[in-house]
């Protein structure tokens, strides 16, 4: 046989149309197949203020008429959804910051900014698929604020005010010099640490959370602040409550993860219906869950949801100059003098001029933490596995995010960004998946943020009427909230493999290419950096350092963990889709080379075989 020319095996032969096996590609090893393979890259930055004026084009001047139109049954389904969703957190998070900051934030005043913030940003926000409202880490950060304010003798919402303007100031720089594409060097690894933590955060609120007094079963201490109440009824009895808040809080979750079951199972008539059902499981559970608790046992008393009485500032006032709060500081007086002013007063530094200036300093630590919460969770919402069609906005979203939460330090109230969680169940609920749990097609609307967080607006209206909400069901929808999230989640699919056989582990790019010893380092790497980033979150002395703690995730899967893997196989962990794929069609074009190689060289042995036979004959 005529000896084979390399050179036609890489370039091909001109004179014939046949696909033959590229022999070049079998020599290559894994880490050649793709160069630069793990490396991550952004591009040049779009200085000067063009990257506003081009994420505004890509986005609101491209598709705001057809985001704002595309009403159907799953709009009213979805904003249902995310209204139960928003409202229960923002009477959360509006009492704890009413124990923090002294009453001079409260549930008003969370309720009120998360309502105009949220129908705001989803008439004007370059990305509306993304949740706006209170976080875990903004209300650590605001806990170190009222600190420093009472440190330095100063108002706090005065401080607050000045840290706010601030903070508008750099946000406006980032988004003009377009600071914002840093967020594009965190892959899959840290995005998904950030994930993790906040679905933690809603399981173990929902659950019972071991660094506070919140969740279904520390209604089993009976020290619960939800017993003092009737701790003067005898008939009352703190194990009835508990238990019925267990069934109500649990039975919830499952009967929301039951309704959504009806989509792809062969019951009702026709596959309108069992969508139908899919799309209002939230809403009809907690119905059912709240009407069984109030004609059920109407006599077991059960935590509700803490709402004010009326619409006006929180602080209420013992005096005129309003410097003493109603009626803690003045319990023998009748009613209060009056509510605080809504506007805050930036000249109020107690005569302490240099306030205006120092608050630029912790301005930095809160630029940090907005521009983190808001670009990882922009991150994941936009991964490309979600087949988004209507582009990004980060660098307008965040001049936005500046301007709102400054106007709110203006008014005294609370500072919002982008919630993860919320976020990624909006994203899911108006999404359609394939048998395997695959995103097809999302409508990306702007209606739902609109009337959700409308309806949020209009609930002060209805005060009474949420009173009636027991806090154990909506426990049980934050439950629901954090357990929906997990599967989409290869960190968390990574972790299972620990509990699995590994014959029967799932078929994934990384399970099929990588040695198994190798995907458990990566793993064991990621729970390591979870772990360090919870751990501060949790710890109150520390908490301040959080944003920074989720930072370094950036530099430690850029340049730590490729010290222990190689490139390619941090690319099938947590690269790109495109590139995993290119990757993947090269390795198979490889491993088909090899085959036809061996193919043609058996044969060729067969007939040398029977060539000596003929002559030995």
């Amino acid at each position: 046989m005529a000896p084979r020319n390399q050179d036609d095996d890489i370039k091909g032969n001109d004179h014939d149309d046949t696909v033959k096996p590229n022999f070049r590609a079998s020599q290559l090893t894994n880490a050649e197949l793709v160069p630069d393979a793990g490396k991550v890259h952004i591009e040049p930055a779009e200085s000067w203020g063009t990257g506003i004026i081009n994420d505004f084009k890509r986005t609101v001047g491209t598709h705001w008429v057809k985001e704002v139109t595309n009403f159907n049954q799953k709009t009213i389904a979805v904003t249902l959804l995310m209204f139960i969703s928003v409202i229960a957190p923002t009477f959360t998070f509006g009492a704890v910051y009413g124990k923090e900051s002294g009453n001079r934030i409260g549930a008003v005043e969370t309720i009120l900014a998360t309502s105009w913030v949220g129908i705001a940003y989803s008439i004007i926000g370059g990305m509306p698929l993304c949740i706006i409202g209170s976080t875990g880490p903004v209300l650590a950060f605001t806990k170190a604020l009222i600190r420093i304010s009472e440190s330095l003798d100063v108002p706090y919402l005065t401080f607050n005010a000045w840290v706010s303007s601030w903070l508008l100031f750099y946000c406006l720089l980032s988004g003009f010099f377009d600071v914002t594409r840093v967020i594009r060097l965190a892959t899959r690894f840290t995005d998904e640490i950030f994930a993790l933590l906040i679905v933690s955060i809603f399981v173990l609120d929902a659950v019972g959370d071991p660094f506070s007094q919140v969740g279904i079963l520390r209604y089993f201490d009976p020290n619960h602040k939800s017993h003092s109440d009737y701790q003067d009824d005898p008939n009352y009895n703190y194990l009835e409550t508990a238990l019925l808040s267990t069934i109500l809080g649990f039975g919830t979750t499952t009967l929301i993860f039951f309704f959504r079951s009806f989509k792809t199972s062969s019951f009702f008539c026709n596959q309108g219906v069992r969508t139908s059902v899919h799309d209002f499981s939230v809403s009809m559970s907690v119905v059912i869950a709240t009407v069984v608790k109030e004609f059920l046992f109407p006599d077991v008393e059960t935590e509700q949801l803490n709402v004010p009485d009326q619409f006006e500032p929180t602080y209420q006032c013992c005096t005129s100059d309003c410097l003493t709060f109603f009626p803690d500081d003045c319990p023998d007086q009748a009613a209060a003098a009056g509510a605080r002013p809504w506007f805050v007063d930036f000249s109020d530094l107690n005569g302490k001029g240099y306030i205006p200036i120092m608050a630029a300093l912790p301005a930095l630590g809160a630029f940090l933490l907005c521009f983190l919460d808001n670009g990882i969770t922009w991150h994941l919402v936009n991964h490309k596995s979600h087949n988004l069609q209507h582009g990004e906005a980060y660098n307008y979203d965040l001049c936005l995010s500046g301007i709102f939460n400054f106007v709110n330090g203006c008014l005294g109230l609370p500072w919002l960004v982008a919630t993860t969680v919320p976020c990624l169940i909006h994203l899911n609920s108006l999404a359609e998946k394939d048998k395997d749990g695959k995103i097809i097609y999302v409508q990306e609307t702007r209606l739902t943020m609109f009337l959700s967080h409308l309806m949020v607006g209009l609930s002060l209206l209805v005060l009474q009427v949420l009173q009636l909400l027991p806090m154990p069901v909506l426990y049980g929808v934050f439950l629901f909230m954090g357990l929906s999230a997990l599967p989409a989640m290869q960190f968390w699919n990574r972790f299972l493999l620990f509990l699995q056989q590994p014959s029967r582990y799932p078929d994934t790019v990384f399970t099929r290419y990588m040695d198994k010893s190798r995907v458990h380092m990566y793993t064991l790497w990621q729970i390591l950096f979870f772990g360090l980033v919870f751990f501060v979150q949790n710890m109150s002395a520390i908490s301040i350092i959080f944003p920074f703690m989720t930072l370094l995730c950036i530099p430690a899967r850029l340049s730590f963990l490729p010290r222990f893997l190689e490139g390619w196989e941090l690319l099938l962990l947590d690269g790109d889709d495109l590139e995993i794929k290119e990757w993947e069609d090269k390795k198979r074009a490889a491993m088909h080379s090899i085959r036809f190689t061996d193919v043609e060289e058996s044969k060729h042995g067969k007939e040398e075989s029977m060539e000596d036979e003929v002559i030995d004959a």
